[in-house]
């Protein structure tokens, strides 16, 4: 059995080589043949490919062709349209070089002709120049036979009656436009002036170193008072003022140079006899209290006077040293008012003028804050003043018409004279200050007294209310150099004698006159 088995494998081991052998030679012919199909296909479908990519080729260079041969088409029309016009302004300009040439010709022409007529217009004019020069030889020789003179003497004398003449009519017309000048310059700043001080309202002198605080009873004074005086004490202390308590029936005196300091007394006490609770530590509560409501009315002050006046961009510094102002006066005359009135003084006096109406009035608000500093300081207050603007960073027109306001610095600008003499009209105006019209006068006699106690002085003249003494001398009793040492002699003697406002300049004056007169 196993034999058997081994010898059917074996049979079907043959079988199936046979088999394969067979199969495998059949497999490339049937390849081969394969391939020829296909090849043969992919050859077909390339040529119609290729056909297909050679009329689209065909079609896209037929397509350029036209689109080129269009261009070409139209350039030339655009070529031949351009030498059309080319020839159009060659016709044109060859037209114009005839017509110019035709004009030439006729201008050649008339040039000739108006040339042969010049030539016989000036033969003409000798010939007349001929003639004329004969009478006139003529006639001049008869005048010289009936007047006795040359042509020359009779025309010296004609042109020094002409020149004597002319003389005489331009002095007179010189004269008369000098009059009227006058006449006409003092009229027109008389009226400015006027009618710059009546448009402005002002107020009148008020008190100047007390204030008087009102009470109900006399009963009061000794609450005010204290135990041993310890109120009346702590309340000057606080305030730097002198309250003064006597027997004046429902009044207390508060006293002090210093007005921002009386005021702040004055509202402590207000407010302390209101409440009912005075001793020394409640007093240092409210006058500090008061101190702080003080400063912000003076800020209050400030800001509402710039605004009422339009001076805008002040420093805050300016703006407290103007509300300042209203706590402070000068000869009774309230600072603030002054300072106003000053400064709508200046705007209508720059207006009528035609200047900067606003500077002008920004120089007459800040022009006396020099009286109201912090400090004690040595310099003049128009000085102090203009360095305070300075430093502030004002312009230095508004500093220059700050500090030459009293003439202490020479004046740079039109402004500081207009500052000069409006701070003058708004002090010397009836009812302004409080100083006594005797006294004032007084005051100036005194001034030129002494000036005039010197030898060699011919004349004095106090002047600007006392604040400067101009002191003339004889130039033939007194050298250049002994005017200086006069002038420091007269300050020195002014300063030791007399008791006045600010500062007195003296001014020696030595001049060399010499005069004649023509008849």
């Amino acid at each position: 059995m196993m034999i058997y088995i081994i010898a059917v494998i074996i049979a079907l081991v043959i079988v199936g080589a046979w088999a394969g052998y067979f199969f495998r030679s059949l497999l490339p012919a049937k390849m081969k043949s394969l391939e020829a199909q296909a090849r043969q296909q992919v050859e077909q479908e390339a040529e119609v490919i290729k056909q297909k990519k050679l009329l689209e080729v065909k079609e896209k260079f037929l397509n350029k062709k036209a689109e080129l041969e269009k261009e070409v088409q139209q350039r030339n029309q655009q070529i031949q349209q351009g030498e059309n016009r080319v020839k159009q302004r060659e016709q044109s300009l060859n037209q114009r070089q005839d017509e110019l040439n035709r004009r030439k010709q006729e201008l050649e022409s008339t040039r000739q002709r108006l040339e042969n007529q010049q030539t016989a217009l000036d033969h003409k004019e000798q010939e007349m120049q001929e003639r004329m020069d004969n009478l006139i030889n003529q006639e001049r020789t008869r005048l010289e036979e009936i007047s006795g003179l040359s042509v020359d003497e009779a025309r010296e004398r004609l042109v020094e009656s002409l020149k004597d003449e002319a003389k005489t009519q331009a002095q007179a017309y010189i004269n008369d436009i000098v009059d009227d000048a006058k006449m006409t310059a003092n009229k027109e700043a008389k009226r400015i002036v006027i009618q710059t001080i009546q448009r402005v309202a002002t107020e009148t002198a008020v008190e100047n170193s007390v204030t008087v605080f009102h009470i109900d009873n006399d009963d009061v004074k000794g609450r005010v008072i204290g135990r041993e005086g310890r109120n009346i004490r702590a309340l000057e202390a606080a305030t730097g003022t002198e309250i003064v308590v006597d027997d004046t029936p429902e009044a207390i005196v508060i006293s002090g140079f210093d007005p921002v300091r009386r005021e702040i007394a004055r509202l402590a006490l207000h407010q302390l006899v209101a409440d009912g609770r005075i001793h020394p530590a409640r007093i240092e509560e409210v006058v500090a209290k008061v101190k702080k409501q003080v400063d912000e009315e003076i800020m209050e002050t400030g800001k509402r006077t710039a605004i009422d006046l339009g001076v805008h961009g002040l420093h805050p510094e300016l703006i407290r040293l103007v509300g300042k102002m209203k706590y402070r006066s000068s000869y009774g005359q309230n600072l603030l008012m002054h300072s106003r009135e000053t400064a709508n003084l200046c705007a209508i006096m720059a207006a009528e003028l035609g200047l900067n109406v606003k500077k002008a009035k920004r120089a007459g608000l800040l022009h006396d804050i020099g009286k109201v500093p912090d400090e004690d300081p040595e310099t003049p207050h128009a000085l102090y003043g203009a360095k305070l603007a300075e430093q502030y960073k004002e312009k230095p027109d508004i500093c220059n018409a700050i500090g030459a306001h009293h003439e202490e610095m020479e004046m740079e600008t039109l402004i500081a004279p207009i500052v000069q003499v409006c701070d003058a009209i708004s002090g010397a105006r009836p009812g302004a200050r409080r100083e006594i019209v005797e006294a004032y006068i007084k005051r100036l006699k005194d001034l030129e007294n002494i000036a005039m106690s010197y030898p060699g002085v011919v004349k004095t003249y106090a002047i600007q209310a006392g604040r400067e003494l101009r002191v003339i001398v004889g130039a033939d009793k007194i050298t250049d150099q002994e005017t200086e040492k006069l002038s420091g002699e007269i300050a020195t003697k002014i300063q030791n004698e007399m008791t006045y406002p600010g500062q007195v300049k003296i001014t020696v004056i030595r001049e060399v006159r010499s005069v004649s007169y023509a008849k």
